[in-house]
């Protein structure tokens, strides 16, 4: 019996590298997805598919449109990336066999995207003409068209949208200054939450990785806005109102991102909009408990996996520095300059390296974070989105 089985296992393998053949791609090893991901090559519409676990990049997938602000998101088996363009494309990749399996143009620019709960549904966020789409991972049919249309009878950009406990998801309105949340528990008969008073400009949002709260970011006043999405019946709440105060805000060149990644243990720290601030708030009291200056005006604000460390870029014409700040002394530890153009940080699973791409350098880089040693420099196009196949399995990304 062992005998045949181990024949059984041999003729499968043989099959699997036969169908690869056939579909036009070369026989390689098995492997899991685990530590799989993709650098978004901007320039040419292409994706560079990487490992993280000897730190090379594995093969280039072209074809994929204007990638001018893509950002990828992962199949709950962490074979597919979907990849959401500034043309209104949204792609489906093969991880292993480096192939674009389907393609649809949904919109005329679209800026990001979500997967549910489950992985069945996968929203994406459009500029034109402004609303939230949602389709079905496996075959990329629409199954959801909501036109993000605000109080004010006029359609809306949609920003900050995000993946949310219990099959929802939640987004903001730039334009109308709303937030909504739609339950896709049942696709057909999806019900949608509207507040209306999310403050001026909505412009990014997060959700806690323990999908608690909903943050959005305001770029039209100091502040931000929080829903408690366990208690959404409680409506929204303003807070680090003010934050600013007394200040002279300094030109924007580059709008600060927000995700759950900003987050390090009962603390959340986030990009001042027109300050060379990261501010860190208590996230049981949403207070602001410090804020921290940097080198210039913050981009990403990135916490590592274990919350010991949080890594800053900065906007042109300061995007070829990095700081680095302790959370337990709320001190910038370290400053470097990896090169031009630092555009994107991801960090591998557990958080030992992190991956920095530099676009105007045409190279990725890979730090270690105990000592902050370069340990691999790798070619790629003018890249920008580094992001990891882990990202399936965490909330708000």
């Amino acid at each position: 019996m062992r005998d045949s089985g181990q024949l059984w296992r041999k003729m499968t393998l043989c099959s699997m590298g036969l169908l690869a053949i056939l579909l036009g791609s070369s026989c390689t090893p098995l492997r899991g997805t685990g530590d799989l991901g993709v650098v978004v090559e901007r320039a040419d519409g292409s994706l560079q598919v990487l490992e993280n676990s000897h730190n090379s990049l594995l093969a280039s997938v072209p074809g994929l449109g204007d990638l001018s602000h893509a950002t990828a998101l992962f199949s709950r088996d962490g074979r597919y990336a979907y990849i959401c363009g500034r043309d209104g494309g949204l792609s489906k990749v093969d991880l292993l066999t480096y192939q674009v399996v389907n393609r649809v143009i949904q919109s005329g620019n679209s800026i990001g995207g979500a997967i549910s709960q489950d992985g069945r549904w996968l929203a994406v966020a459009n500029y034109t003409p402004g609303g939230v789409r949602i389709f079905d991972t496996e075959t990329l049919e629409m199954k959801l068209d909501l036109p993000a249309m605000g109080a004010d009878g006029k359609l809306s950009k949609v920003v900050g949208l995000e993946d949310a406990p219990g099959q929802a998801f939640v987004f903001s309105l730039f334009e109308a200054g709303e937030i909504w949340m739609v339950d896709v528990s049942d696709i057909a008969q999806a019900k949608v939450h509207k507040w209306t008073n999310a403050g001026a400009q909505p412009y990014d949002g997060l959700v806690t990785p323990d999908g608690h709260y909903y943050v959005a970011g305001l770029f039209g006043e100091d502040g931000m806005t929080l829903l408690d999405l366990w208690n959404p019946e409680k409506g929204i709440r303003r807070i680090l109102q003010g934050y600013g105060r007394g200040q002279e805000k300094l030109p924007v060149y580059k709008m600060p991102h927000l995700e759950g990644w900003a987050v390090a243990g009962t603390q959340i720290f986030l990009p001042a909009v027109g300050h060379h601030e990261v501010i860190v708030a208590d996230m049981q009291t949403w207070k602001e408990v410090a804020h921290i200056p940097v080198h210039s005006q913050p981009v990403f604000a990135m916490a590592r996996p274990d919350g010991r460390q949080v890594w800053v870029n900065f906007a042109h014409p300061d995007n070829d520095t990095i700081q680095v700040i302790d959370v337990p002394s709320l001190k910038v530890i370290k400053q470097f300059r990896p090169g031009k153009g630092v555009m994107h940080m991801e960090f591998t699973p557990k958080g030992e390296e992190v991956w920095i791409s530099l676009r105007d350098e045409n190279r990725v880089e890979v730090y270690r974070t105990d000592n902050f040693s370069r340990v691999a420099t790798l070619p790629a196009k003018s890249p920008s989105g580094i992001f990891f196949s882990s990202r399936a399995h965490k909330i708000g990304l």
